[in-house]
């Protein structure tokens, strides 16, 4: 004959702690937890329907397309066949891959070079309140208040070859004037040049904003220990400026991947694709041609998004392990 083990001393309370609360609770009470809990799932349904709908859904829809064969027939119809990863083979096989990745790459990284380099030295500059100082600050902020339609049909106005203003100060200087949206040296150039003028006004207003969080007593006890300019900005502006300037340069990357509004604007992608982006060949193989052809174009989109992703999760592990330090 064997004995049961019973419950006894912590134990015992530790399975009555263990076992379901809400049938113990008084009905009122019970009500009122649960109507608690319907409320919280109102108040997150917005944004998860949102998400769900404007995030979730077109990128299912993307790489659905993807990897299907979808032309204008078989988009109206649904009757795309499966193809699997053919479509990425192939966009990874075409010769406009490799010049697009590039030219992707260079209009990013320079454009962030310049856009946060130049962002940073006003923000510091306007940091010092001088006298119109505000309005100055207010001025900077029209490029980015602009659409990007006027933005860029102005740009593309002042670097016209023929009527350009950009051409007559040079030729009023003596240099000879540049092709600068025709020319294959010069197109990337170009829509660099406009984009950077478009991107600086962001940079500026984020990192002033940071520049305005940093205790003005760091400052002090650097004066009272006679640091100049340079040993302030180096050891003690730009450090404390580093997880504002790690976002900026993070939501900076992750636009200007995307750019399509300014280079098709200004050059469509040319002169003999020297100013394709990824964005823009995705553009062309989806609505640029007499044939649309949409699966391919959702690859390209993909490999961008794919692209972003990196970058973001790189920016996360590298803010987590300053945090830690």
């Amino acid at each position: 004959m064997t004995a049961t083990p019973t419950r006894t001393g912590s134990s015992a309370r530790a399975a009555a702690t263990a076992e379901p609360q809400d049938a113990a609770l008084p009905p009122a009470r019970r009500r009122r937890r649960t109507s608690g809990r319907w409320t919280a799932w109102a108040f997150i349904a917005p944004v998860v329907i949102y998400l769900a709908v404007f995030y979730a859904y077109p990128l299912y829809r993307n790489f659905e397309l993807s990897i299907h064969d979808y032309t204008v027939r078989s988009f109206v119809q649904g009757d795309a066949p499966f193809v699997g990863f053919e479509n990425y083979i192939a966009i990874f096989q075409d010769s406009t891959f490799a010049p697009a990745l590039l030219n992707t790459g260079v209009f990013t990284v320079v454009s962030i070079i310049f856009q946060f380099s130049i962002g940073l030295a006003l923000a510091v500059f306007f940091f010092q309140n001088f006298r119109l100082s505000s309005t100055l600050r207010a001025l900077f902020l029209v490029p980015w208040l602009l659409p990007l339609l006027v933005s860029a049909s102005t740009w593309s106005w002042m670097l016209n070859s023929e009527s350009g203003v950009v051409n007559a100060l040079l030729e009023t200087v003596g240099l000879s004037q540049v092709n600068w949206l025709t020319s294959p040296q010069w197109s990337l150039v170009s829509v660099l040049i406009a984009n950077i003028w478009i991107g600086i006004p962001f940079n500026l207003v984020i990192l002033y904003s940071g520049l305005q969080n940093i205790p003005t007593d760091i400052y002090e006890a650097a004066s009272l220990d006679g640091a100049n300019g340079w040993q302030t900005f180096w050891r003690i502006t730009f450090p404390l400026l580093r997880p504002v300037s790690a976002i900026t340069i993070l939501l900076g990357l992750v636009y200007t991947l995307k750019v399509f509004d300014i280079i098709w604007i200004m050059t469509r992608g040319g002169p003999a694709d020297a100013s394709t982006t990824l964005a823009i060949w995705s553009y062309r193989l989806g609505f640029g041609s007499t044939l649309p052809d949409f699966s391919p174009a959702a690859a390209v989109g993909n490999v961008l998004i794919v692209i972003a992703l990196i970058f973001g999760l790189i920016y996360i592990r590298t803010q987590r392990k300053l945090d830690a330090s």
